[in-house]
């Protein structure tokens, strides 16, 4: 059987957005909440997808504003980080309607290692539309945003 595409995966909503209450206390405490969504990869394919040169989002503001959308407390993390992850590798695969994933930055406005081209492409995209950096570390250094939320776009 052949692989999937990433396209084919993005496509694949199974049957979510699904809302699972966890009874875990260490998780409700962490995340504020016992009602987990768990989304589809395209509805992050479309956020991802509107913001405009210049602006930034994060996946906090991106799961709080699908959170906020499906009437839950939080949305899942994990699922959250492959989605995104996910539509930016399809965004590639395509050569029409590909999305800015560049602009999309971890928590706290860290570029994402694990986007197509690594940070180096990122930092390439982002650094012509006028964003300067940051960095942490010294042996595993991680490249943040500066001032990133005053770049942030305004989902509502």
């Amino acid at each position: 059987m052949a692989r999937k595409s990433f396209n084919e995966k993005l496509q694949n909503s199974k049957d979510m957005p699904k809302i699972v209450v966890i009874d875990d206390e260490k998780s409700i405490e962490r995340y504020g909440g016992s009602q987990m969504l768990i989304a589809p990869p395209l509805e992050y394919n479309e956020i991802m997808a509107q913001i405009p040169e210049g602006k930034l989002i994060t996946t906090r503001e991106i799961r709080e504003y699908l959170a906020k959308k499906h009437n839950a407390e939080f949305t899942c993390p994990m699922t959250a980080g492959i989605f995104i992850s996910l539509s930016a590798q399809a965004s590639c695969e395509r050569t029409e309607d590909r999305i800015p994933f560049w602009r999309t930055l971890k928590t706290d406005g860290e570029l994402n290692p694990k986007y197509p081209g690594g940070i180096e492409y990122q930092k390439e995209k982002l650094a012509s539309e006028g964003h300067t950096f940051t960095t942490k570390g010294r042996k595993n250094i991680r490249y943040f945003v500066e001032n990133y939320d005053n770049f942030l776009y305004d989902l509502e």
